[in-house]
């Protein structure tokens, strides 16, 4: 393979790794970044009434990156349409949104309209530029430049819906051509109110994919969960530089999501597909270029997929499993610790907070599930000591292209079966499991003998004990027969979770099929009194 140098010395690109290639060449760009910023516009015009106090261009500090983009423009802004918006929360979802999106080439003086009508959108908010460079891996694949947008909304009111459009120099969304680019955001309400989010996790870019994504919009939900192999542009997933990977697959993605994730905030986490090789820190330089996600966990730029946020009654932690994956050991040890303390602090916080009922927790790799990468020993090791003592509700996952849920589980064993349709209480049980993996990306399946077991599909057999395996430090996979698998669908598939506040709170996990059938239902209800 040739060394790609692009933009680098070939005396100096001949002795650099990729990750080292592109730190350079980022450490370029930024240098370029920083003197055109004396050359941008502040682009932000007063709005009246649509900040909580009234504040006019409070939307957030100045731009981490200046917000005008390279000097390789050569394409009329007006020639340039953006593509790929999603949304994501800050920390508080009732006040904070993130805005991204992508441009095909460079443009002059990115921004977003914002307004409470879509015909008024009277705040313009720079937006910053990360520009992302993948250079050439193989002979069939060129080099890569790709241009990411991001605006960050602070200050909003709780529970308001919004109006936006993203833009550049000679691409105004409020101009009567462009109207059908507005799209909305609501914000988290001021009080703990009856919502729905969603969940998934391996999902790519399929029609199956498309197809989940239209039944999920169909939902309303809240927010949406992504736990983790977002794409697939790195289709081996070990986070090597041997892997094969294509940089532009992440184009097609964007264009295929924009549909649900314009308005749907889109929260996700990283998965061993995403951990891409060529960037450097880690593998998530690419990751930190593409989402905005809220900085409360880490730095976003060494673990983008660590963070807390609230919404209404619940409160919700992502995880990174590369860190502590025994099957999958690239990033493993990566944070030294500080993640799995960081939870610890973080799970008791909102267990203290008596705003919050429910604790919802999702990552990637599996800590029970009996499809082909079965439980990670790893994730076992770390956390699930942690889930007991803070009494974390339900814990999402992905990685195996099945939907598999669990009995409620403590101390490694069933601590109370859970049929389809039953209730179960994780103080008193222990915490269910599920395995939300059916996202879009071609299925897997179960063991030999091993049938579906679902909402209307329930063989007379469907509870016997299962042959299974976990991964082990040494990356062995060690044998166990479970008993806790109690529903299996090898469908397309995803969860959509009910939440009601009040005095009986309760969270109503539904898991749907690409065709709306639901095929799996239980309540997670927290110090619910049982008939003796």
């Amino acid at each position: 393979m040739d060394t790609p140098n692009v933009g680098i010395p070939e005396p100096l690109a001949a002795r650099m790794s990729m990750p080292e290639q592109h730190e350079y060449l980022r450490t370029r760009l930024s240098r370029r970044r920083v003197l055109a910023r004396s050359f941008a516009t502040a682009g932000t015009v007063g709005g009246v009434g649509l900040l909580a106090g009234g504040s006019s261009g409070a939307y957030g500090e100045a731009p981490r990156v200046a917000a005008a983009s390279s000097a390789r423009i050569g394409v009329d802004g007006k020639l340039v349409a953006p593509f790929g918006r999603h949304l994501a929360f800050g920390a508080d979802p009732k006040r904070q949104m993130r805005i991204s999106w992508q441009v095909p080439f460079a443009v002059k003086s990115p921004y977003v309209r914002v307004g409470l009508r879509p015909w008024e959108l009277s705040q313009k908010i720079e937006a910053e530029v990360r520009d992302l460079h993948t250079p050439s891996l193989s002979k069939k694949l060129p080099a890569v430049e790709q241009y990411y947008l991001h605006a960050a909304l602070d200050g909003l009111k709780p529970g308001t819906t919004y109006y936006y459009g993203v833009g550049h120099d000679g691409f105004d969304p409020a101009s009567p051509e462009r109207m059908s680019t507005i799209g909305s955001f609501r914000t988290a309400p001021a009080r703990a109110e009856r919502f729905v989010f969603t969940a998934f996790g391996d999902q790519g870019v399929s029609y199956h994919a498309l197809a989940n994504d239209q039944v999920i919009l169909g939902q309303n939900p809240s927010f949406h969960l992504h736990a983790g192999d977002i794409c697939y542009a790195d289709t081996t997933g070990h986070g090597k530089e041997s892997d094969t990977y294509d940089a532009r697959v992440w184009d097609t993605f964007l264009a295929q999501t924009e549909s649900v994730a314009k308005s749907v905030p889109w929260m996700v986490t990283t998965g061993n597909h995403d951990m891409e090789a060529w960037y450097s820190p880690n593998g998530y330089g690419g990751q930190s270029a593409r989402w905005s996600l809220p900085e409360n966990g880490f730095d976003p730029r060494e673990a983008p997929g660590v963070y807390s946020f609230t919404y209404g009654n619940v409160g919700v932690v992502a995880l990174d499993t590369n860190d502590v994956s025994y099957e999958i050991p690239a990033n493993r040890g990566y944070t030294d610790g500080k993640q799995t303390a960081w939870l610890d602090r973080r799970l008791g916080e909102l267990r203290a907070d008596e705003g919050i009922d429910f604790i919802v927790v999702f990552f990637h790799h599996c800590a029970y599930a009996t499809s082909t990468h079965a439980s990670d020993g790893g994730v076992r090791d770390a956390w699930l000591p942690l889930f007991t003592k803070h009494q974390v509700d339900l814990v999402i996952n992905g990685h195996n292209h099945v939907y598999e849920r669990t009995d409620a589980i403590r101390g490694g064993e069933v601590g109370r079966p859970v049929p389809v349709g039953a209730s179960t209480d994780p103080t008193r049980d222990g915490i269910v499991y599920v395995t939300a993996g059916g996202a879009g990306k071609d299925l897997y399946g179960f063991g030999p003998g091993v049938e579906d077991s679902y909402e209307g599909n329930a063989p007379d057999h469907d509870h016997d004990p299962i042959a299974s395996f976990h991964w082990t430090a040494s990356r062995r996979a060690a044998p166990e027969t479970v008993e806790w698998s109690r529903v299996r669908y090898t469908g397309f598939s995803f969860l959509a979770v009910e939440v009601s506040a009040g005095a009986r709170p309760k969270l109503s996990v539904s898991a749907l099929a690409e065709n709306g059938e639901r095929v799996d239902h239980f309540e997670v209800e927290r110090g619910k009194q049982r008939a003796q």
